[in-house]
């Protein structure tokens, strides 16, 4: 049974990412009535009107699907939406679509973060294809970083990694390098015999640029069979997730009290056993109250909560919506 458009209390979750887009109609009693997946929300290549062109596909079937013609939360956690100067020209841009009474919008990293805990209090790390790093505290009180590449002091995500990996293999082929063994893995990727021909490939692409991701796993199956360049890359990675999560407990007042450390993003939730073992080896000397979790809750189910905390649902609200994607396997 779905709520009129004229009944309060429900919330439009939305979790849009570069690939994809999940979006949910949630009451505040934490039952789901419709849910919906789109395409990925990309404002940076094909401008901000467009990018909810795509976003308004799936919410309109999720509305049709729930019975409603607007909520009164949109709660919307987006890629892209970096900086808070960049959120508010989102959430103007989601208000004149008219889909809720009020508009919240964070970066998709927030979504994470809420997902993977009973209350709106702890730190993420996220690496992907980027690396980026959020932390709240129930009195609204959040930390984050730019999160925008290396002009904002990031270094680490599949692409980051693929770039260190190439590099280092590049010098140890032609000598400015000592040996890795990345400078067989990395071309035997692409069924090619040497970096040189990689870097030609991979110059007059063809090898397409996208396919550089690749070589993040190779990357860790490398240092999983021991090479020490690789290894070495990967423990800079565990130094850079953990410096990043006891930074933003730090600016949170949440260094000294038992608080989540949750990762997030492909990177993070593939099983690495060394860039596990290290990230909690370096927060077990710098932060030895975290809590550190590998969250597997869709994001979606995060902005739902985000929405639900707004709109003061309970906690009972809130496990019933936990429920659905957590205990029920449904995907979306």
């Amino acid at each position: 049974m779905g709520l009129t458009a004229s009944e309060p209390g429900s919330v439009l979750a939305v979790d849009a990412g570069n690939s994809k887009t999940d979006v949910a109609v949630v009451t505040t009693a934490g039952d789901v009535l419709a849910t919906a997946r789109g395409g990925g929300f990309r404002p940076p290549s094909v401008g901000v009107a467009a990018a909810l062109d795509v976003l308004a596909e799936p919410v309109t079937r999720a509305f049709a699907d729930a019975g409603v013609t607007s909520v009164a939360q949109v709660s919307a956690c987006l890629a892209n939406a970096d900086l808070p100067v960049e959120e508010q020209r989102l959430a103007t841009a989601l208000e004149e679509r008219g889909w809720g009474a009020s508009v919240e919008v964070r970066n998709d990293t927030f979504a994470i973060l809420r997902a993977g805990v009973a209350e709106p209090r702890g730190v993420a790390v996220v690496c992907g294809a980027g690396i980026n790093c959020v932390g709240m505290r129930p009195d609204g009180r959040t930390a984050r970083f730019p999160a925008i590449g290396r002009i904002s002091g990031d270094w680490g995500g599949g692409w980051g990694l693929a770039e260190e990996a190439l590099w280092h293999a590049a010098r140890a082929e032609d000598g400015r390098g000592g040996p890795t063994a990345l400078a067989r893995t990395l071309p035997a990727h692409f069924g090619l015999p040497t970096m040189y021909a990689l870097i030609e490939a991979l110059h007059l692409e063809h090898v397409d640029h996208d396919r550089r991701h690749e070589l993040t796993p190779v990357l860790f199956a490398t240092a999983a069979g021991g090479d020490a360049v690789a290894r070495a890359i990967v423990a800079r990675l565990a130094e850079e997730v953990a410096v990043m999560a006891t930074v933003a407990l730090t600016r949170l007042d949440l260094l000294d009290e038992r608080t989540p450390v949750l990762l997030g993003g492909s990177v993070l939730t593939a099983g690495h056993a060394q860039l596990d073992d290290g990230i909690r080896a370096v927060l077990a000397a710098r932060a030895p109250k975290a809590d550190v979790r590998v969250v597997t809750a869709r994001p979606v189910l995060g902005a739902a909560l985000l929405g639900l905390d707004r709109l003061g649902a309970g906690a009972t609200a809130r496990e019933r919506a936990r429920g659905y994607w957590e205990l029920s396997g449904k995907h979306h």
